[in-house]
């Protein structure tokens, strides 16, 4: 029996060069969603990795720049497969953040008339970008994303969190089975979905040998089962617990196509939102007396601008915002 030969599937320089050499004579860039916020990145074929300890604002940050990505792009569509919170309970958050209502408030439902006009105006905000959002429902595997994607039509994935994803076969050991979800995560961003994937980080040891999650003793291999993971991600993100009373530091640990940018935000956990420090409304002083820190060379990119996120809640003049979006 004669064999076939095998599919030789390559790429000759000379047939990359002409679309190549077209895009960067004309500028064209790669395509890139908007959200609000300098980082993370998301854009086709893009896979970003978010790590950070428990209760740091992971869920809250990743949602935020989604949602945020659907109200800038009337196109955009996409999948939330969340392994340990409800749909009900990731809507109550954003109606918390872009009304400027406590989320306690929220979730337990304790609306007064003072309360009013801000609901209609984040009921309204969530309604004009929800039909172009779904959420994964059981079993949370990697199969079951991958169709729900495509019924979806998504454009943006978020699995939140990684380590409680399966995939294909019968995958035992915990880093094996990461290193086979992110292999998956890097097969969707070749068919062109942008994936924000919420990775769990384990305790560092800081220089005085104590168990710590700060910044400083973290690294790539602070991701929990680390190896393929570190390599998939295009970026790779550790939000710091907060620093200086609601202060947390979004440290970029990799980027694949430039330069590492820190960016420190301001977590207003009561409504689940997030500015850029230098841009976040003015706080009372923490505990102690002590001056807020500040980030002397951190602004929101100049397409983010104050007057163009102005413009974009004309009608909405009850719920103020941040450059995330969110409520003051």
């Amino acid at each position: 029996m004669t064999r076939k030969p095998p599919t030789l599937r390559y790429v000759g320089g000379d047939a990359v060069f002409a679309p190549w050499r077209n895009d960067v004579l004309t500028g064209t860039g790669p395509v890139v969603f908007p959200h609000g916020l300098p980082v993370p990145e998301i854009s086709p074929g893009h896979v970003v990795l978010l790590g950070g300890a428990p209760g740091a604002g992971k869920t809250a940050l990743v949602m935020s720049c989604a949602v945020e990505a659907l109200r800038h792009t009337p196109t955009l569509r996409a999948l939330v497969a969340n392994v340990e919170m409800p749909p009900a309970a990731l809507l109550d958050r954003q109606l918390a953040r872009l009304s400027g209502i406590e989320a306690e408030a929220v979730r337990h439902r304790r609306f007064t008339d003072k309360h009013a006009e801000r609901l209609a105006v984040g009921l309204a905000t969530v309604e004009s970008f929800v039909e172009r959002l779904a959420f994964l429902q059981p079993p949370f595997d990697l199969e079951n994303t991958a169709r729900a994607a495509d019924a979806h039509r998504a454009d943006v994935l978020v699995l939140d969190y990684l380590q409680r994803f399966q995939p294909p076969g019968d995958v035992a050991d915990p880093r094996l089975r990461a290193n086979a979800v992110m292999d998956m995560l890097r097969r969707f961003a070749g068919q062109g979905a942008a994936v924000l994937a919420l990775s769990a980080v384990g305790r560092s040891r800081d220089n005085a040998g104590r168990s710590t999650y700060a910044a400083s003793a973290m690294s790539l291999a602070s991701f929990r089962d680390s190896g393929e993971l570190e390599y998939g991600g295009d970026d790779a993100f550790l939000l710091a617990p907060p620093d200086d009373g609601d202060v947390v530091r979004l440290v970029q640990l990799k980027s694949r196509y430039g330069a590492c940018r820190d960016v420190d935000l301001r977590f207003d956990k009561p409504r689940q939102s997030f500015a850029v420090l230098d841009d976040a409304p003015p706080a009372s002083k923490p505990a102690g007396g002590k001056r807020r820190r500040k980030a002397g060379d951190v602004a929101p990119h100049a397409d983010f601008s104050v007057e163009r996120l102005a413009a974009l809640w004309k009608a909405t003049p009850a719920a103020p915002t941040d450059d995330a979006g969110g409520a003051a």
